[in-house]
């Protein structure tokens, strides 16, 4: 405890005297997001949404945490925050504020001295904004996370362009907003039913309280629609990819598009082109979109003998479909015999026709395995690949 008797760590895993609990207000029926259930309960990243932020408070030391859900919620609530031992839920009422006095109340028998009161839909709290709040705490009653307004901002007249607002002294406000847990409590108590407030520091506002301002930070969104939903999209992503084939007389050596002179050539159910395979498994694997035999199986005789160009051409034209352009290739032959570098610019310039990107954005290297394993004995070709996609 500081000199103030303010616990100044509950964040750690050493238990304050007086814990800080949270309030997560859940009670709302989330209809914009277009999900099957309440937007609270849908999965977000894999979870459901509101076990983000009580795994967030559960693991920074919060306790207990009150969930005021809606009415009749209470297995899909308790499904969702399995194995957090400090939740407890509370029915909701049917506006913000009557559900946060409800989860206040229930903590009364707890009598902590600070309480952070968050919103479901704000899935990622940064533990830097949990401390502001704390310090701020030290010389206030409350204190709120916001952040700069950056745009112009205008007042609207029947889709009209009105008077300019002054940005510079209005702040976006979010979540979690944090209390001495008396003074909010008594806050609420006072608050007239009729009336509707945004959040909890406009309640507190008019019960007289002053409200500290802290930084905020952008990761603190709310998830709000369907396409918060959807699966995050990546700026980058990346794919590797191996294939080998065996070394037999009688047959043609295609590596990377070009046809080599060689006394023996690679065996398999189409051209056999083990360097292309290998890219081609890494575009896809970069897309999730399965592997090479699935998408040409070699069971199907349609793809006996057929040139391995198709199957790179199809991969590119599925990670652009996906959103994706090549980033860049890197190739590794591994083999004994041919040797590779009389033929590496040509190599590179057939893949990057076949992709339709610069030459530059290819590399071909080879490798031996200094007479090793089945490589260095001559019975076959490896290829390794790493390609990197870019989101556009």
């Amino acid at each position: 405890m500081n000199g103030k008797g303010l616990p100044t760590r509950y964040m750690s895993s050493t238990p304050s005297p007086s814990p800080a609990a949270a309030v997560i207000v859940a009670a709302g029926q989330g209809l914009r997001a277009g999900q099957p259930v309440p937007k609270q309960f849908a999965l977000w990243r894999g979870k459901p949404l509101l076990r983000h932020s009580a795994e967030r408070f559960s693991a920074a030391g919060f306790a207990p945490i009150v969930v005021a859900i809606p009415d009749g919620a209470d297995e899909i609530a308790a499904r969702a925050l399995a194995g957090i031992a400090s939740a407890r839920f509370v029915t909701g009422g049917t506006t913000r504020q009557a559900s946060v006095r409800v989860a206040l109340e229930a903590l009364e028998g707890d009598a902590p001295w600070l309480v952070f009161i968050h919103d479901a839909a704000r899935p990622l709290i940064p533990s830097a904004v949990l401390n502001r709040l704390e310090g701020a705490l030290q010389e206030h009653e409350c204190a709120i996370p916001v952040l700069p307004v950056v745009d112009s901002l205008v007042e609207a007249e029947d889709a009209i362009m009105g008077a300019p607002a002054r940005r510079e002294a209005l702040r976006r406000v979010q979540t979690p907003q944090a209390f001495r847990y008396d003074a909010i409590l008594a806050a609420h108590k006072a608050w007239q039913g009729d009336l509707n407030a945004g959040d909890d520091a406009q309640v507190a506002r008019a019960a007289g309280m002053a409200v500290a301002l802290v930084e905020g930070d952008e990761m603190l969104h709310k998830v709000t629609t369907e396409a918060d939903f959807a699966a995050p999209v990546a700026a980058m992503r990346i794919g590797m990819g191996y294939d080998v084939h065996r070394l037999e007389r009688g047959e043609e050596l295609w590596l990377c598009g070009v046809k080599i002179e060689h006394s023996h050539g690679l065996s398999g159910h189409s051209d056999a082109d083990v360097a292309i395979h290998a890219l081609v498994d890494a575009i896809l694997g970069a897309v999730a979109d399965g592997d090479i035999g699935s998408h040409f199986p070699p069971s199907d005789p349609q793809w006996r003998g057929a040139s391995s160009d198709r199957f790179l051409a199809h991969a590119a034209s599925g990670a652009a479909h996906a959103g994706y352009a090549i980033g860049n290739v890197d190739l590794t032959i591994v083999c004994e015999a041919p040797r590779i570098g009389p033929h590496r610019e040509a190599m590179r310039a057939r893949l990057a026709a076949i992709l339709g990107v610069d030459i530059a954005l290819v590399s071909v290297k080879a490798t031996t395995t200094e007479k090793l394993g089945p490589m260095g004995r001559g019975e076959g070709i490896a290829a390794q690949a790493v390609v990197s996609l870019v989101h556009c």
